[in-house]
């Protein structure tokens, strides 16, 4: 009898896995739909997340992660992968293509290490994992053939659907046979942060009409960053049209710009550019009935708490970093020869994005917003 109650023999431990997060707010959230397929395909496995400092508030409470390990811009890659050691990870995802990335989990002595296949990487992976079919480089355009583009007045080639930055993380989820089926960014918000941000920075739901939120900056440059002067006046429009109230958010590089447009704009503005945490910003973004915002990552952010979203874009390309697996997200962009470019600044007249009007914003929000 004493028998039947012992385990199994050759139990296995559960699989523990660790990905290794990327380095900024919009990637970020570009990566939760391969976390969410992995954590499907894994279902028993614990899942851990390395990310740095500055994003560790994205992850807590996410379902699909059983903890979070924060590394600080202090911290050697050698204390990083000492900590990493101890944990004894069975399995190891790096999702940036860094080299970095792959010592960290060389180093930790994690035995099956998973990343994308690049220059200097090989070595230190046990699986490589080629680039998915469609897979575009961003690559900067040089002055020179900007000005060739121009001169031929055709635009460049189609960049494929399958290109965008979600397939990438997808793929790599892929390598541990996780459905590499495309979903839209997911983050949840729980309505006890929503209320908290809501006494703390006075968002509240009655006594004014809906809430807009507005983010006007973009901290990888200017050549992604609409004209303050359109964001007043497609706000001025948008307020005298739905009598909504603005709130606009930005990191702490951005307050003087917030600042300046909302006094700008007619009406009481709220500033809270540089004022809230993470987990703060999500809350406040899933608030807001519309959000106005340049391609940046708190744009990323708001479609992934299911705020509707107009993005305005520039340099950049929306077929590759974009919100459009989000159904409730609108691209606004004009079309020129020379986008995307994907300079930080612009070596000719930013066209792309003040060929933009007011107008086309506002229509654009009004499709989208209450």
């Amino acid at each position: 009898m004493r028998a039947q109650n012992l385990p199994p023999l050759n139990m296995s431990p559960p699989q523990s896995i660790l990905v290794r997060g990327v380095n900024w707010l919009g990637d970020a959230v570009m990566t939760t739909p391969a976390l969410l397929r992995l954590r499907q395909a894994r279902p028993g496995a614990r899942l851990t997340l390395l990310a740095p400092e500055k994003l560790a508030g994205l992850w807590e409470g996410q379902p699909f992660v059983d903890e979070v390990l924060a590394f600080s811009p202090s911290e050697t890659l050698w204390h990083v992968s000492r900590r990493l050691r101890e944990k004894r990870f069975t399995t190891g995802v790096a999702f940036p293509n860094s080299l970095r990335a792959a010592l960290e989990l060389w180093l930790a002595g994690i035995p099956e290490r998973i990343g994308a296949a690049r220059p200097g990487r090989g070595f230190f992976l046990t699986k490589s994992v080629a680039p998915p079919p469609g897979a575009v480089m961003m690559r900067k355009r040089s002055p020179r053939e900007i000005q060739r583009l121009l001169a031929r007045a055709t635009p460049p080639p189609a960049i494929p659907a399958e290109a965008h930055h979600v397939y990438h993380y997808l793929h790599l989820a892929g390598a541990l046979d996780a459905s590499t089926e495309p979903l839209a960014p997911r983050l949840e918000v729980a309505e006890e942060q929503m209320d908290e941000v809501r006494r703390k920075f006075g968002l509240a739901r009655e006594g004014g009409g809906p809430w807009f939120g507005l983010i006007p900056g973009a901290e990888y440059g200017p050549a992604k960053r609409w004209p303050p002067e359109r964001f007043v006046a497609a706000a001025a429009a948008l307020r005298q049209k739905t009598q909504c109230r603005w709130v606009l958010f930005g990191g702490a590089g951005d307050c003087d710009l917030a600042g300046r447009i909302a006094r700008d704009i007619p009406g009481a503005a709220l500033n809270l550019a540089g004022k809230t945490t993470l987990r703060e910003l999500a809350a406040a973004l899933k608030i807001c009935n519309l959000v106005l915002t340049n391609d940046t990552g708190p744009m990323h952010l708001a479609a992934a708490v299911g705020a509707p979203v107009v993005a305005v874009f520039g340099s950049t390309s929306p077929e590759l970093t974009g919100p459009l697996f989000s159904p409730r997200a609108q691209i606004v962009r004009q079309p020129v020869p020379c986008a995307p470019c994907f300079r930080r600044q612009c070596p000719i007249d930013l066209r792309c994005l003040r060929g933009i009007p007011p107008e086309s914003v506002v229509e654009a929000a009004l499709r989208r917003g209450p």
